[in-house]
């Protein structure tokens, strides 16, 4: 998946223009880096558009992935994207969907362990059958 088709992929999903999106996603990338270790932000930036890299910072500087739950990780999509958390949390999910499209399943699944269970409520909609991946 190209960058633009990410970025519409999310804007659709969000009900925002793409600019908007790519705001959203970008917030959403970088917060999800914060939560992952730094061997698997980079696994991750490889199956992604070069675009996107740049909210993932692909060469951490730290293997350790920072330890917050779901709530705290709306908070901080929501001040990077200066939204409210009912946006920053619909955000999410639509970032969660389309990486899931836009990734292999291995990567996506590599992924989804690096989150606790807390983080169901936005993930959830990216396991769902609609979402799955089209190859």
């Amino acid at each position: 998946m190209d960058h633009h088709t990410f970025v519409a992929r999310v804007a659709r999903l969000t009900g925002t223009a793409e600019d908007r999106a790519a705001t959203l996603t970008a917030a959403t990338l970088e917060t999800l880096a914060e939560r992952m270790t730094g061997g698997e932000v980079l696994d991750l930036a490889a199956q992604l558009p070069k675009p996107l890299w740049a909210a993932l910072r692909p060469h951490p500087h730290t293997e350790a992935a920072e330890r917050f739950g779901a709530g705290e990780f709306v908070a901080r999509v929501a001040r990077r994207a200066d939204c409210d958390e009912n946006t920053a949390r619909t955000a999410a999910r639509a970032v969660f969907a389309t990486l899931r499209a836009a990734i292999s399943s291995g990567e996506f699944a590599d992924v989804m362990v690096q989150l606790p269970r807390d983080y169901r409520d936005m993930v959830e909609p990216a396991l769902a059958p609609a979402t799955a991946r089209r190859r």
